[in-house]
């Protein structure tokens, strides 16, 4: 029972597709569906490579000409500095 379809429907089948299409229209009709399901798997593999290239694509560390500039921490001026050393000693003093 291939692909779970009882023996003796697809007979009865292939009798019916045989009386609508005629013995002559048969051959076309199989190369067409054969042409149809080649296009389909092809495209089906260009999908699914392209899904597993960008998915690798994500996973790749960045290329390492790509340099990141390194983070600065803020610059504090003297005046600021002078400013909240004075009030820390206001603070301990009282």
């Amino acid at each position: 029972m291939p692909f779970g379809v009882h023996p003796g429907f697809l007979i009865i089948l292939l009798i019916i597709v045989l009386i609508v299409f005629g013995p002559g229209k048969l051959p076309e009709l199989g190369s067409a569906i054969g042409r149809g399901i080649r296009e389909f798997r092809r495209e089906s593999d260009k999908i699914i490579d392209e899904v597993k290239s960008s998915t690798t694509e994500r996973e790749s560390p960045p290329p390492a000409d790509e340099v990141r500039p390194k983070e600065t921490s803020p610059t504090v001026s003297s005046d600021t500095s002078k400013a909240s050393t004075e009030a820390a000693k206001s603070d301990t003093e009282r």
